[in-house]
């Protein structure tokens, strides 16, 4: 039966001040994920109007996740051993400025070097932020779920950012994507201390119980079926718009779109999977994710026309997206006593290392055509389908 009683619980003070401080969270993650949104947004416009090939496009978003997938690990530990807060207005604040200079330089090395930036200041905000959240709002998958899909409304509102701002102002325009960094890391700057004492307060509430020992064997097993998640999604975001260009016709613009409504559905399919793992288990949501991945993945590998693309698109953000927050709060029930490396793993290493195999995708994608790097998703989702049921059930209020 679904966990009721933190929501029969009375209203108080307390209360109000952690819906705020989950509030600010999510709306914090939404403005620091929109630089992540921003750099497959940006693709099709360093294609066309720098001459970048498939593989040098997807290179870029190597450099968006390189630094990230080696640094998001020790911030991680950084909030386990020092519960220090600056690292998300700090990284947040990076993530803009990254954005904001890749399209002032002439030479593919600044746009490499300038997203490369970005994806730091990613790494540093990820870890510390879902760490505050678990404090705050407890296990539940459902209250990780609304701080995830801040996160998925920011990747959605990614293209919307970039694509009337680069055809109105050209790649020079990119400066103006900053703006939002920098005023969000300002807020949370300012209400730093206040919210290191909020998750101080939520961890002694819980005090005095020991917590029950780390599962690294499950938390591996996990981990490689985010890692399989991260490749999928990706390889989805980057390619998606220069298939639907290629192959159907589509202009930048539309194809801009396109990636916002995957996105966007995406966002959707990871409030559903935070409902169906607190009423039923976690596992059944990240195994009912990925069945539904499986078939989705397929058909726009070889779909025909661009309504069964576009279909195929729709199917496989709900699989790909359905299993995100659960997944995060499966790690930190596995690593009960290392949240913040738990988060650096599931919301930041494994999310970002799709980018590290972004570039072969690219260069499968040079060589043989889109469908077989599309093709390429659909084997993954086998791949992460068959691990999830190598996947323990931990207790949710674990």
């Amino acid at each position: 039966m679904p966990n009721t009683s933190a929501e029969a619980a009375p209203a108080s003070p307390d209360a109000a001040r952690r819906r705020s401080a989950i509030g600010l969270l999510s709306l914090s993650h939404l403005v620091d994920d929109v630089y992540q949104g921003a750099v497959p947004a940006l693709l099709p416009f360093f294609v066309l109007h720098q001459g970048y090939g498939y593989a040098a496009a997807t290179g870029i978003v190597f450099a968006a996740t390189a630094l990230s997938s080696v640094a998001q690990p020790l911030f991680g530990m950084a909030a386990d051993r020092w519960r220090v807060h600056w690292p998300a207005p700090a990284g947040l604040l990076v993530a803009g400025l990254g954005v904001g200079l890749s399209g002032l330089g002439d030479s593919y090395w600044w746009t490499w070097s300038a997203i490369a930036l970005s994806g730091l200041g990613v790494a540093a905000y990820h870890p510390v932020a879902a760490s505050a959240v678990r404090a705050v709002a407890g296990p539940s998958a459902q209250g990780m779920s609304w701080f995830a899909v801040g996160g998925n409304i920011g990747l959605a509102l990614g293209p919307v950012a970039v694509t009337p701002v680069v055809l109105s102002f050209g790649l020079a325009g990119t400066p103006l994507l900053a703006v939002p960094a920098l005023l969000m890391a300002g807020v949370l700057a300012a209400l730093g201390r206040s919210a290191s004492g909020e998750r101080a307060r939520a961890a002694g509430g819980r005090g005095g119980g020991a917590e029950p020992a780390d599962d690294w064997s499950a938390f591996a097993r996990l981990t490689g079926v985010v890692v399989l998640r991260s490749v999928m999604m990706f390889g989805t975001t980057s390619l998606l718009g220069l298939s639907l260009i290629d192959r159907f016709g589509f202009g930048a613009a539309q194809a801009g779109w396109a990636l916002t409504g995957f996105l966007a559905v995406g966002a959707a399919a990871t409030v559903t999977g935070g409902w169906i793992a607190d009423r039923w288990a976690r596992t059944r949501a990240v195994r009912i994710g990925y069945a539904v991945a499986l078939p989705s993945a397929v058909l726009l590998a070889a779909a025909p026309a661009a309504w069964a693309a576009l279909l195929a698109a729709a199917g496989l953000a709900i699989g790909i997206f359905l299993p995100f927050a659960v997944q995060t709060t499966l790690g930190q029930s596995y690593l009960p006593n290392r949240v913040g490396t738990a988060s650096g793993v599931t919301l930041g290493l494994a999310v970002s290392a799709g980018g590290v195999v972004a570039p072969l995708l690219g260069w499968i994608a040079d060589t043989r055509g889109l469908p077989w790097a599309q093709g390429v998703v659909a084997a993954l989702a086998v791949a992460a389908l068959a691990l999830s049921f190598a996947l323990p059930e931990r207790g949710r209020g674990g």
